[in-house]
């Protein structure tokens, strides 16, 4: 059965189009919706068997948990039962927005969202839709991405429909999403501030909002974060990282005579300032360099335009992992998958 789908102008909300959606949320649906960051997959985060649907839907392993959005008029001290010094300047700071803080929760939040574990990933969208869905719905929505497990988030609608089309009941179109790549996910260790995933929220941002401050490269922590396997974010096109640094344009090259004398079909991304290196090369633009939210937006877009032209290789270049460089480029590492970090070898 075709989902539901309405169309809701996010500087125009009509509240009966989301009531009929919140309805849907409340009787154990699921309902794709659009957050400032990607589409999420939104079931009632209080009810075990809805969030079983999302796992079912998007064939997402049970140990990769779920971030619980909620809305500015609900009491959250129901969902946790602590909250850090750090965890609430930063919340302060940055909620509304794409900043997930993992805290310890309630025994309100069932165990299958966050896959066992005594925290719970939270967060408060700044989308006015995802805002007015989670208030009318009048829970908290636990949802990932709205797309099959390990492949590129959606960024727009037509993502949604591509990736689940029939499994899902409504589809909330509020056009293309803003930033285009997942929230910020922090963990805290006593003082300290662990960044599990970088997002929307910059490493730079939290460290003039909070002291001590770093980055978590794997270990227990790194498992409370959504987008934790070594793999995901991933086009059906193998991805090739190309590192920065001298001789950037020539390993490029390298990588893509090698292909071409294979046969293989294959396409370069590369920011707007570089795409004249390639001239004889099949290449997509991710941006300009002194952009990085417009290469954010359109990552996810251009690995799904790679791979509806059927290319087998997407070779992508590095760009500088400062500001959301870093972000963009945990997702580009992510997508080609483990020891992926260095040039590798395009057999």
């Amino acid at each position: 059965m075709r989902p539901l789908i309405i169309r809701v102008d996010p500087l125009d909300i009509d509240q009966q189009d989301i009531k009929e959606a919140a309805a849907a949320i409340r009787s154990g649906g699921l309902v794709a919706f659009p957050t400032e960051t990607v589409y999420g997959l939104g079931a009632n985060a209080l009810d075990p068997e809805a969030v079983a649907g999302i796992f079912r839907v998007k064939k997402r392993p049970l140990d990769d948990p779920l971030i619980v959005h909620v809305s500015e008029d609900m009491d959250i001290g129901r969902f946790v039962s602590e909250v850090p010094e750090n965890a609430r300047r930063l919340m302060d700071k940055f909620w509304p927005g794409p900043l997930t803080v993992v805290i310890r929760k309630t025994e309100l939040i069932p165990d299958i969202v966050t896959a066992g574990l005594e925290n719970v990933a939270l967060r408060m969208p700044s989308n006015p839709i995802a805002r007015a869905l989670i208030k009318l719905a009048g829970t908290p929505l636990a949802a990932p991405s709205a797309n099959m497990f390990s492949k590129p988030s959606p960024t727009s609608p037509s993502h949604v429909i591509s990736d689940l089309g029939d499994s899902i009941d409504v589809i909330v179109d509020g056009g293309d999403t803003d930033i285009g790549l997942e929230s910020t996910v922090v963990g805290f260790d006593g003082e300290k501030v662990l960044i599990l995933r970088p997002g929307g929220i910059t490493v730079e941002l939290i460290k003039n909002a909070v002291d001590s401050v770093s980055v978590c490269h794997g270990g227990l922590k790194a498992q409370e974060s959504p987008g934790k396997y070594p793999r995901h974010y991933s086009p059906d096109a193998r991805v090739v990282p190309i590192e920065m640094g001298t001789g950037q344009e020539i390993r490029t090259k390298h990588v893509a005579d090698t292909l071409r004398n294979k046969g293989t079909r294959f396409g370069i991304m590369c920011v707007s300032e570089r795409a004249s290196l390639y001239k004889g090369y099949d290449v997509k633009v991710l941006g300009s360099e002194k952009d990085p939210e417009g290469c954010a937006s359109r990552l996810y877009g251009v690995f799904r335009e790679f791979d509806a032209e059927n290319y087998e290789v997407i070779i992508a270049e590095a760009i500088p992992e400062h500001g959301l460089g870093l972000a963009i480029m945990n997702r580009i590492y992510k997508a080609a998958g483990p020891h992926s970090e260095a040039t590798p070898d395009p057999a």
